[in-house]
């Protein structure tokens, strides 16, 4: 984390907390990560560290449901936000979009210094699967518009070439393997966390890891990732990433 976090940074947490269900439905990135990850910016020098998501249900209900405020209590300097007025966000172009020509997206975008973005692996109705290009999405202030009045998967690749995390960390410790985004739906224990400075890569290697709906997806196959390499965010193809295994 050094890396990335240097002293008196303020760093912007972005988990996906979008749902009030609780941590057994794996709807949600791990509480424990997300406490864990805050402990870490910390320990790295960070004066002020922000969690925050534009959830889909009530911000209080899902930051109490899932387990994530529970798991910040007593952390000083660590403050969890719900992006629930449209005044939190701001007008931002979408350079050589086509879906998108503006977005409003979170202020704290431009107030932080690093931006960690901290997704959970799991199925998604509209888009096969929701992972980091995904999550960025709750860090938008209309969502509407991407499901009703645009091209959603070119939408949420446009997105990627605005916003752009410092370092992505994808929750595949659990996936919620069908029935996502929401669940409830089946649970699968994969014990694996997936670490990257390149968003798409992270994504492309998570969809390699099970099966989603009971289906396996090559990257190719799923349409924001594609768009996204069509923009020139990175290789569809694995073999092309340079991955480094540990544990």
């Amino acid at each position: 984390v050094q890396r990335f976090v240097k002293p008196g940074n303020t760093v912007l947490i972005k988990p996906n907390i979008a749902f009030a269900n609780p941590e057994a439905w794996a709807s949600a990135t791990s509480p424990g990560l997300v406490r864990a990850m805050a402990e870490l910016v910390l320990e790295a020098g960070a004066k002020r560290v922000i969690v925050a998501d534009h959830t889909n249900h009530e911000s209080a209900k899902c930051f109490q449901r899932t387990g994530i405020g529970a798991a910040l209590e007593g952390l000083e300097s660590v403050k969890l936000i719900g992006l629930d007025q449209e005044s939190m966000f701001m007008e931002a172009t979408v350079p050589y979009g086509k879906a998108l020509n503006t977005v409003k997206i979170a202020k704290l975008i431009e107030r932080s210094d690093v931006l960690i973005n901290m997704p959970c692996a799991k199925s998604h109705a509209g888009t096969d699967v929701s992972f980091g290009l995904k999550n960025l999405m709750g860090l938008v202030w209309d969502r509407a518009y991407f499901h009703d009045s645009t091209d959603l998967h070119a939408a949420i690749a446009e997105l990627a070439t605005v916003i752009r995390p410092d370092l992505t960390v994808l929750d595949a410790t659990r996936a919620l393997v069908t029935n996502g985004p929401t669940g409830p739906g089946k649970v699968e224990n994969l014990g694996i966390l997936i670490a990257g400075t390149e968003p798409l890569a992270v994504d492309i290697y998570a969809a390699g890891l099970t099966t989603w709906n009971n289906r396996s997806l090559a990257p190719g196959s799923i349409s924001h990732l594609a768009h996204a390499s069509q923009l020139g965010l990175g290789p569809l193809d694995v073999s092309k990433l340079n991955i480094v295994i540990e544990g």
